[in-house]
């Protein structure tokens, strides 16, 4: 099962994210698991990943990214990379998608207007205070008001427990931030990831920000959540830029 994001990109502009439905994986990766680092069968994940691409329709194999928490953005030049530590990608050519994995993270999509240039940004709590958006938002030649976003499958805020610290981290940045954060015990708060996302949007001029409506944690038929399960799968969000019609 795919979710199809609702956000009035140009018709060239395509964009998915994946749930567990469906795949051959075994639990505790139970369904459609999409990651190649999480101790499931090699087999089952390739043929997952297999499935994916066929049922997109995508010619070439899949860019998957090696994440690692990381601010780095790859500019995809049309060409499938060896694996590489980076937490984005960014392209302008036809039918090259950028792709994240998550599993609570949040995945960011973003294109411009014009339907000539798309992202896809894996946000956790660290890559997401350290600048990962803004990094993304850099490879556009288009400025800030030009650019659209679609905020994926995450975890919500009344399942992300964090610490004082990983708050202090986001309001010494910017001060509006304490608004994405509940008390919750003592030294707990509770972290908004969707808010704090539209927050560094709306700082670089990103006005049109979409989707937000889903918790991984909450679902867990329909979503991987590491926080939920430890052991457990991947999804993924992916954008590309189809034929022109």
């Amino acid at each position: 099962m795919l979710i199809i994001p609702n956000w009035p990109v140009p018709a060239r502009v395509k964009a998915v994210a994946t749930t567990r439905i469906g795949g051959v994986s075994e639990a505790p990766y139970r369904g459609f698991n999409l990651g190649d680092h999480v101790g499931d069968r090699p087999d089952d994940v390739a043929a997952n990943r297999k499935a994916l691409q066929q049922q997109l329709g995508l010619a070439s194999p899949l860019p998957w990214l090696n994440q690692i928490h990381s601010t780095k953005v790859l500019n995809l030049d049309g060409s499938v990379p060896a694996s590489v530590e980076v937490d984005g990608s960014y392209t302008c050519y036809q039918g090259m998608p950028c792709v994240v994995m998550t599993a609570d993270c949040l995945p960011v999509l973003l294109c411009d207007k014009a339907g000539t240039q798309v992202a896809a940004v894996h946000a956790g709590w660290r890559g997401l205070v350290d600048g990962i958006i803004e990094n993304a938002l850099a490879e556009f030649s288009v400025p800030g008001g030009e650019i659209m976003a679609w905020l994926g499958p995450a975890i919500s805020q009344a399942a992300f427990e964090v610490g004082g610290e990983v708050r202090e981290q986001f309001v010494a940045h910017d001060p509006d931030a304490e608004a994405a954060f509940t008390a919750h015990g003592k030294g707990k708060w509770l972290a908004d990831l969707y808010l704090l996302a539209r927050q560094r949007l709306q700082r670089q001029g990103v006005i049109e920000v979409y989707g937000g409506e889903y918790c991984t944690f909450s679902e867990p038929d329909r979503f991987f959540s590491y926080r939920r399960d430890g052991v457990t799968g991947r999804q993924a969000s992916l954008i590309w830029l189809d034929a022109e019609s």
